[in-house]
């Protein structure tokens, strides 16, 4: 990488582009339009839209900048941790082992106040703590849903997926967003009817 000269300005650049890594992490969810899996790059870009669009339906009055800032970190982690698939039992058993280390090493890259800054951010979004936390989990878990969904449930098939699973991630929705929360429940109603989801 260039020099330039700059310590605050050099550590800032690093930083960036570790999260170019981002591109490189892939998910469970499919895209609508290719037959491949979504990136997390791609995740975030699309929950930063999903913000910008939905803002107004957030159960409590949010600060949108600290929503986009908070979709666009929330999973910088999974560059060393990786992505962990939200009915995987054993491996979230280790995800928040492994999600701390990788937080450490990540935002410590950055200048002390910018890497606790965007560190807070990460551990509001875990804990659900501030009104933009709440609602920038409920777009995290709104936006897989509608794209299996429109994706036919080819990731809930290939996983086997049972409706009281997708009903059980999708509860901490209404605690940002009583409207995306209806959609949520209306969304898994129809995936169970359509038999995208198995209903036990």
């Amino acid at each position: 990488m260039i020099e330039t000269g700059n310590a605050r300005f050099q550590a800032q650049l690093e930083f960036l582009l570790e999260m170019d890594k981002m591109k490189n992490i892939y998910r469970q969810t499919y895209v609508l339009h290719e037959n491949r899996k979504e990136n997390d790059a791609e995740h975030a870009w699309h929950l930063a839209m999903l913000a910008l669009v939905l803002h107004e339906y957030a159960n409590e009055p949010v600060d949108l900048k600290t929503v986009l800032a908070t979709v666009l970190i929330h999973d910088v982690v999974e560059i060393d941790a990786g992505d962990t698939y939200a009915y995987d039992a054993a491996g979230n058993a280790t995800k928040a082992v492994r999600e701390q280390k990788a937080a450490d090493r990540l935002f410590g890259l950055l200048p002390e106040e910018q890497g606790a800054y965007f560190r807070r951010l990460w551990e509001d979004f875990e804990a659900g703590s501030t009104p933009e936390a709440r609602f920038a989990a409920a777009l995290d878990r709104i936006q897989p849903l509608m794209l299996n969904y429109e994706k036919g449930g080819l990731s809930w098939r290939e996983h086997g997926t049972k409706r009281s699973q997708a009903e059980g991630r999708m509860l901490p929705i209404r605690q940002g967003s009583a409207q995306i929360g209806a959609l949520a429940e209306q969304i898994i109603r129809r995936a169970a009817e359509e038999g995208l989801l198995r209903n036990e």
